[in-house]
């Protein structure tokens, strides 16, 4: 098996999917202890940023892939026939809606990242910014909570 058939292949790509995900999810939340230690638009700050949204992207199209490519002629038949099919008809279904947010978030992060550090403090940004970065690492380990009951509903098909 060549290079470019094994990092496309079904486990690898799930593994790609979650590990991007998690590098985002760490570094967001990296990004808010820098928040909290008065460093919101330092390089630390700025390079997480940065970090977690290329993790979120690349998340997001290693799962793309995958859901295009597996998951809807392999895996959504088995997960409907099953003992839950209501893993696909609501926790994928929601699921789907809730990841159109996170890049969108994650890119308001880089852009408040790079203001001007008096920009960020006449503005009180920070509390506001601490939020948007909290939500973002909530929404992304609740999207990992979905995956994961997707998971175990198409083991239990």
């Amino acid at each position: 098996m060549d290079v470019i058939s094994f990092l496309f292949a079904k486990p690898v790509l799930i593994g790609l999917h979650l590990g991007f995900a998690i590098i985002g999810i760490d570094s967001f939340l990296w990004l808010a202890g820098e928040v909290l230690a008065g460093n919101p638009t330092g390089r630390r700050a700025r390079f997480a940023a940065i970090l977690g949204t290329l993790g979120f992207a690349l998340s997001w199209l290693s799962g793309g892939y995958y859901y295009v490519k597996f998951y809807g002629t392999l895996v959504k038949p088995v997960i409907q026939k099953g003992l839950a099919p209501w893993a696909h008809s609501i926790i994928m279904e929601t699921k789907e809606h809730i990841f159109l947010f996170i890049l969108p978030l994650a890119l308001t992060a880089i852009f408040v990242s790079f203001l001007p550090k008096e920009v960020f403090e006449e503005n009180n940004l920070k509390r506001g910014f601490l939020s948007v970065i909290l939500l973002l690492a909530f929404l992304a380990l609740v999207i990992g909570l979905m995956g994961f009951i997707i998971s175990a509903a198409a083991r239990w098909g």
